[in-house]
């Protein structure tokens, strides 16, 4: 027991870098692998398409399939090597990337939280400009079990490491979340303009909920299962349709 005008000893609070360990990189740094990324991802994909039989107008189902691979690839190899050679070691990389456990009632509560935020947005959006169109690319992946390997594990798992591993903690090292998550997710959306335009509203809030559910949650794991969900739910409409 302390004595009347002893001094009590506090426990300091953890600094926000032990809290949320912060990347080793930067903001211009993360823009900068992401961008040699996706950069990787188009060069590893231009063997298939100049062996491509039915030309670039016209690619074919095993042409289709190794470019979205090759894109994946893009973006896990890239940025794990990136952050284990800043970090020195490959473990280090990875849990700088975000793969570290988690608690999961946290993570159920925020990605609640996340989902109901985007159900909201997604109600005023179409009810103000109409169901986004976006093309079905489902289909151009063959058969059911290659749509559910490329479409609800390889995306969501290579998107989460590049966009919210990596960019998203890059930017987080500067920037508060809010612009963060935000700068993140723009870029997140933009890329998947091929898929429809009216879309990328949705895909931008979607990117925030993502990067809010991993500063939440100090975890990539639980963004990258909801991110998995969400492919999945999407893969079952436009089969039901």
């Amino acid at each position: 027991m302390y004595e009347k005008g002893e001094k009590v000893l506090r426990e300091p609070r953890l600094a926000d870098s032990e809290a949320y360990p912060y990347a080793s990189w930067g903001p211009l740094s993360g823009l900068g692998i992401a961008i040699l990324s996706l950069f990787f991802g188009l060069l590893a994909s231009i063997p298939f398409l100049a062996l491509d039989s039915q030309g670039a107008s016209s690619l074919s189902l095993e042409t289709t399939v190794a470019i979205q691979v090759a894109t994946a690839l893009g973006f896990v190899f890239v940025p794990i090597v990136a952050a284990a050679t800043l970090n020195g070691s490959l473990v280090k990389g990875l849990k700088q990337l975000g793969f570290v456990r988690f608690r999961l009632k946290t993570a159920l509560v925020w990605s609640g939280i996340g989902i109901l935020g985007y159900l909201a947005f997604a109600l005023v959006y179409i009810t103000a400009f109409g169901t986004p169109e976006q093309d079905d690319i489902a289909g151009e992946f063959g058969p059911l079990p290659i749509q559910i390997l490329l479409i609800v594990i390889a995306a969501p798992l290579a998107e989460e490491i590049c966009f919210r591993g990596l960019l998203f903690r890059g930017f987080r090292t500067r920037l508060p979340f809010w612009i963060s998550a935000l700068l993140a997710a723009s870029i997140f959306g933009l890329l998947h303009y091929s898929t429809g335009v009216s879309a990328i509203p949705l895909l931008i809030v979607l990117g925030f909920i993502f990067a809010l559910v991993y500063e939440k949650t100090g975890s990539l794991w639980p963004a990258i299962i909801l991110h998995a969900a969400n492919n999945g739910l999407a893969l079952i409409a436009l089969s039901a349709a």
